[in-house]
């Protein structure tokens, strides 16, 4: 029986930018890969403004595997989060994973999230077992997740591995919020009854080269935090309270040392070295309140978190085997 026919039990979810010289290869191994589970399954495609020929691939694709493959087109580059965002607004599985397009994550290792799903968890990450990214990167990742966890108390041991299942209810959640930006793992991690981690290989990179440049991670790590937590703000505010407390101990120190010792000109270099101190942690409290500040405007704006411009999908009833579904919509709160 073609598993097509039915409604999928599987949703997977891959989001795609500038991946031309991988998706070969993807294709090669994830069909099968996900034919072999032996479920109802479908493979949502969101390309987030590739200027590359990746379009093109995954609509020759698409007619290729019309009754599992399903190919949403944004009319420009949103980011990889909002990808996710919006191939979860399109899927109908009942088990949504999302998977990366550069083979790092095997296809093989799906079924094992599918069966930690089955066993009652709402939402399962996956930690890999020797990362072949560098070694920078790799420290950088471990450093924020420690961080990450004390300050917003989200359990997320691999946060840089983008293989991760949900469930339903999860997914429903996530899909009713309108935050403009948002970290989606931390998101569903939120909303889980029932979260666990699993143990997952890792490769390396297929082909082409990680989107992610050491700015990239920093403000996803700063939308992350600032995003789920109030206490950079409140520790910002007991370091300043605490700065207060110390000026105005070295003040009267000072007043006493000038009363008693007489005036001098030896500690003015120390004054300078404390003052750009000071001005340091308030420039850096100054940035801080900025993100947060920054959220609130990008989210009062409502403006379209992303804009989809067409969508490839069969359509089952008509005539034709492949149906264009174009649609221009903008998916906004």
């Amino acid at each position: 029986m073609n598993l097509a026919v039915l409604k999928p039990e599987l949703s997977v979810v891959i989001p795609i930018y500038n991946e031309e010289a991988g998706l070969a290869a993807l294709f090669a191994r994830l069909y099968p890969a996900l034919d072999q589970i032996g479920i109802p399954y479908e493979i949502v495609f969101v390309n987030d403004g590739s200027r590359d020929n990746s379009v093109a691939i995954l609509a020759e694709q698409f007619r290729t595997r019309p009754d599992v493959t399903r190919v949403i087109l944004f009319n420009g580059n949103y980011g990889q989060h909002m990808a996710i965002l919006a191939g979860f607004e399109a899927t109908r599985g009942e088990i949504v994973v999302t998977l990366d397009a550069d083979l790092q994550n095997p296809p093989e290792e799906i079924y094992k999230l599918v069966e930690k799903i089955r066993e009652g968890y709402d939402y399962v990450g996956s930690i890999r077992r020797k990362r072949q990214d560098s070694a920078w990167r790799t420290i950088a990742s471990k450093a924020m997740n420690r961080l990450r966890y004390r300050i917003t108390n989200i359990q997320i041991t691999d946060q840089g591995n983008m293989l991760r299942a949900y469930g339903r209810n999860v997914i429903d959640l996530v899909n009713q919020c309108g935050e403009v930006n948002t970290f989606v793992p931390a998101l569903a991690y939120k909303f889980a009854r029932k979260p666990t981690e699993i143990i997952v290989e890792h490769e390396e990179r297929a082909a082409g080269e990680s989107k992610y440049s050491l700015y990239s991670l920093i403000r996803l790590n700063f939308d992350l935090v600032t995003g789920f937590s109030l206490v950079p703000l409140q520790m910002f505010s007991m370091l300043g309270m605490l700065m207060s407390l110390a000026s105005a101990l070295l003040v009267l120190m000072l007043l006493v040392r000038r009363f008693i010792l007489g005036a001098e000109a030896e500690g003015v270099f120390t004054l300078f070295a404390i003052a750009f101190f000071f001005m340091g942690v308030i420039l850096f409290g100054i940035g801080l309140l900025g993100e947060y500040v920054g959220r609130i405007f990008q989210q009062v704006r409502a403006r379209p978190r992303y804009v989809v411009q067409t969508i490839l999908q069969h359509v089952p009833g008509h005539d034709a085997q492949i149906d264009l579904a174009v649609e221009k919509r903008q998916v906004a709160r």
